[in-house]
């Protein structure tokens, strides 16, 4: 079966503008989580969200086209643009045919629905934007990206909520495993910090309400976690057939080593109490990968900081690894970035990556209380990064709907 390895990527996150600045706040693990600045927040139960910092498109966009793009496209561009330069990729030097892009989004463009909605609305004779649809639909990364390089492999759009990138990943390395395609632009991107956005998830009850202290707001594990923190922002990663790679002389970050996916079949928005989807995609992951379970030195879990998401995904690695759990290191980096919806899973896979490449595991911050249903033994890398040589790192990514995907990385070593 021919192998897949990871060649390039791009990161745009509440923590840093790119991969570098990503690595750097993820090793000092600071917190992305600031009063929102999009709109006035103060008549909504949740006032703060994890927004990109002094980020400007036209930087890296034509003003001209940042005007026809919604947010989303436009973090997927920007993410995808230093993935390709990352691993030195040169449409002119590649066989464009079999270069493809998969790009998942969880929402799409949820400010241009909003924006021409409220014009609309209060409009005696409405007029709708002719970009409207274009911005709009969560399409539009790969349609974009795919455009701005010319790659003519398969290119479209993954959504399944929060797990949506994990199954970009999945459905890229599957068509460079069968030999449809020897390179893959994959990733996902949110632009949800919006009115409708947070209002939403208000209502749901899903969002944090900690107004007074939205720095430590996102808690995985802590006791008195009261839900999750919205982010927004971008990542990216280049897959390539190994072979491929080496013949141009690719620098290759990590192995992807497999992928699943399953479904909880329980409830449209809470995980299965024991976690049983979780634990059976993990297993199933583990079990395409070749990897024991004593391989596996760090899991970057799903941890959205809800009270029932914590502890049933906890479950799901105990009845996976068992007493092998002890040896793990385990860590929520949305407890820094927040919660980027249907591009978390790229940033987390690229935080796994990250700490293969640095033998580190990134930290999960704002650990104040012990939760009693939580058994002490497990390394939950409260608070402070921890050296660790991380040779095989999973990540998990659950989605309203019950939709599950895990993924393995494993150093590259020939």
């Amino acid at each position: 079966m021919r192998r897949v390895v990871v060649t390039g990527l791009g990161a745009l996150t509440p923590i840093g503008n790119n991969l570098a600045a990503y690595l750097e706040g993820l090793q000092k693990g600071m917190s992305g989580a600031n009063r929102i600045t999009y709109f006035n927040p103060e008549n909504f139960k949740t006032q703060f969200a994890c927004e990109l910092k002094e980020f400007d498109a036209t930087e890296f966009i034509d003003r001209r086209e940042v005007r026809r793009l919604d947010r989303f496209s436009v973090y997927a561009m920007v993410a995808a643009d230093e993935a390709v330069k990352h691993a030195q990729l040169d449409p002119e030097q590649l066989d464009v045919e079999r270069v493809g892009v998969i790009w998942a989004s969880g929402i799409g463009g949820l400010r241009s629905l909003e924006e021409e909605i409220t014009y609309n609305a209060t409009s005696d004779q409405p007029r709708y934007n002719p970009f409207m649809i274009p911005k709009m639909i969560g399409n539009m990364g790969a349609g974009h990206i795919s455009m701005k390089y010319g790659f003519r492999g398969p290119s479209y759009g993954t959504v399944s909520a929060c797990a949506s990138t994990g199954h970009a990943l999945g459905a890229a390395a599957d068509d460079i495993r069968l030999g449809r395609t020897d390179v893959m632009v994959v990733g996902g991107s949110e632009a949800a910090v919006t009115e409708v956005g947070i209002g939403g998830f208000s209502a749901m009850k899903a969002l944090s309400t900690r107004n007074d202290d939205f720095a430590t707001a996102s808690r995985p594990y802590d006791a008195e976690r009261d839900g999750f923190v919205l982010g927004e922002g971008a990542g990216s990663f280049i897959l390539e057939e190994l072979e491929h790679a080496k013949a141009r002389g690719a620098t290759i970050y990590a192995e992807v080593m497999g992928y699943a996916a399953t479904s909880d079949a329980y409830h449209i928005t809470a995980p299965h109490p024991e976690g049983l989807g979780a634990s059976t995609c993990m297993r199933n992951a583990l079990n395409f990968s070749g990897i024991n379970i004593d391989e596996v030195d760090y899991i970057n879990t799903h941890g959205t900081s809800t009270p029932l998401g914590d502890i049933a995904e906890l479950k799901a690695i105990q009845q996976v690894f068992g007493d092998k759990i002890y040896n793990l290191n385990i860590s929520s980096t949305k407890s820094m970035t927040g919660h980027l919806l249907g591009a978390a899973g790229a940033i987390e896979a690229i935080a796994c990556i990250l700490a293969i490449q640095h033998n580190f595991v990134p930290p999960t911050i704002n650990h104040f209380n012990d939760d009693p249903e939580i058994d002490k033994r497990i390394n939950l890398t409260f608070n402070e990064a921890q050296e660790r040589d991380v040779k095989v790192a999973l990540t998990n990514t659950f989605g309203f709907g019950g939709h599950n995907s895990a993924a393995v990385f494993k150093r590259f070593e020939g």
